[in-house]
């Protein structure tokens, strides 16, 4: 059987996959991207059907496209988004190569490269970057029993209010996901419980300026890459409607019964942390803050932008945030459907490489390996805050591919000791 050769080997043509191989071609790097599905899959079948980008056209983008047709502040849909991809894929002219599914790749023993197992065919490599994103293998604590008479799905698989039986849902996280679909279930006339656990809860849009705007100018989606164990900060903002600041607050008075942190099921009960009160008030705290660097920011460069005094305002306290819930009996309150917003975990099981800790979580500096050859993209918090958003990852892409063709130029080096040794043949 043949086998394929080339320098670099990309798996996965979402958007880290993309970005990569626009800098791979600048840097003259010969290079192949396989993706097992379509070029940026995720966006069109594990997000639901409203889904839009939680950060406008002009910001969430690559650096050489625009969307195009769409209005600059407009927060685009999740098939724009993936055709915005696609396009881009089209436009830098990425060897991409869809429905190929990478099963294996391993060190090839005494001499450099690795050798890749794919469901079509083998391929010796140079070097094999994990561009497969922060979204893999949707996780579903183990709280409550799959043969409990309740419907249970993670959000990755939640399309719309019409795809659950008739009754009420618990939501469970309050993050962007939860809490837009919480809202979105409401908004459909579902009685909807959100169980609201720790959480950052930025403001959409301050003094004229969105809360991407203000990330920039005051550098924090450049923050390093926190201590082990924090990066996962749950983040609440939405682009839905328009675009609005998620606070719980309003979604409480709206009709959501807000919950806290989901303990426990016995005997057809659901029982919550006595956290909701905390959590909330850790919540409205980070927005506080990021007013204040706003304003201060304002301030102190003379900038023309109108107070906005009504942003300091809440939302008076539902009743379920003054008076917690911290049981339900799923049959009295009619709960007959369960989305988990609770994360994704990483897969790196068909990489047989020295690069992984303990854990099984990839052992790198910004994305480069400790085994050599092995890179990393599309990681949380992989360099800065913004690794995974779209323009983020493109600029985590451009450093993975630096050094590639830093290693390159290495490999092709030949002292005198190699050139005598060649005149001699």
């Amino acid at each position: 059987m043949s086998i394929e050769k080339v320098d670099t080997l990309v798996v996965g043509a979402g958007q880290a996959g993309i970005a990569l191989s626009e800098h791979l071609s600048n840097n003259g790097v010969p290079h192949l991207v396989l993706e097992k599905n379509r070029v940026a899959e995720a966006w069109r079948t594990g997000r639901w059907d409203s889904l839009v980008a939680n950060g406008p056209a002009w910001h969430d983008r690559f650096p050489n496209l625009e969307f195009e047709g769409t209005d600059p502040e407009a927060f685009p849909g999740k098939e724009r988004v993936a055709d915005y991809l696609n396009d881009y894929a089209t436009m830098i002219k990425a060897p991409i190569r869809t429905g190929v599914e990478v099963t294996k790749a391993e060190r090839i023993e005494g001499r450099q490269g690795f050798t890749v197992e794919t469901s079509d065919g083998v391929i010796e490599a140079n070097n094999v970057v994990a561009a497969t994103g922060a979204f893999q293998h949707p996780v579903i604590p183990p709280v409550v029993p799959q043969d409990a008479p309740v419907e249970q799905i993670h959000s990755f698989y939640y399309r719309n209010p019409d795809q659950l039986p008739e009754g009420a849902v618990l939501v469970v996280g309050a993050g962007s996901s939860g809490a837009q679909i919480a809202d979105e279930l409401n908004r459909a006339g579902r009685k909807t419980y959100l169980s609201v656990g720790p959480h950052d809860r930025p403001p959409r849009m301050y003094r004229g300026r969105d809360f991407v705007w203000w990330l920039g100018v005051l550098g924090l989606w450049d923050v390093a890459a926190l201590k082990p164990g924090t990066e996962h900060v749950t983040i609440s903002v939405s682009g839905a409607y328009g675009g609005q600041t998620m606070d719980f607050r309003r979604l409480g008075n709206e009709g959501v019964n807000l919950v806290g942190l989901t303990e426990a099921y016995t005997d057809g009960k659901l029982t919550f942390a006595g956290d909701l009160q905390t959590n909330v008030a850790n919540g409205d705290a980070n927005y506080l803050q990021m007013l204040d660097l706003a304003d201060a920011y304002v301030e102190r460069n003379g900038l023309d932008l109108a107070e906005e005094p009504q942003a300091r305002v809440a939302f008076a306290d539902p009743d379920c945030l003054s008076n917690p819930i911290r049981e339900v009996d799923l049959a009295e309150a009619g709960i007959t459907s369960i989305i988990w917003a609770t994360g994704f975990r990483q897969d790196f099981s068909w990489m047989k490489v020295d690069a992984f800790d303990e854990r099984g979580a990839p052992k790198h500096q910004r994305g480069v390996s400790k085994e050599p050859g092995i890179y990393f993209l599309g990681l949380p918090w992989q360099s800065r805050r913004g690794s995974t958003f779209i323009w983020g990852v493109w600029h985590d892409a451009k450093h993975i591919a630096d050094q590639i063709g830093i290693q390159q130029m290495y490999r092709q080096y030949r002292g005198p000791q190699d050139q005598a040794v060649t005149a001699a043949e």
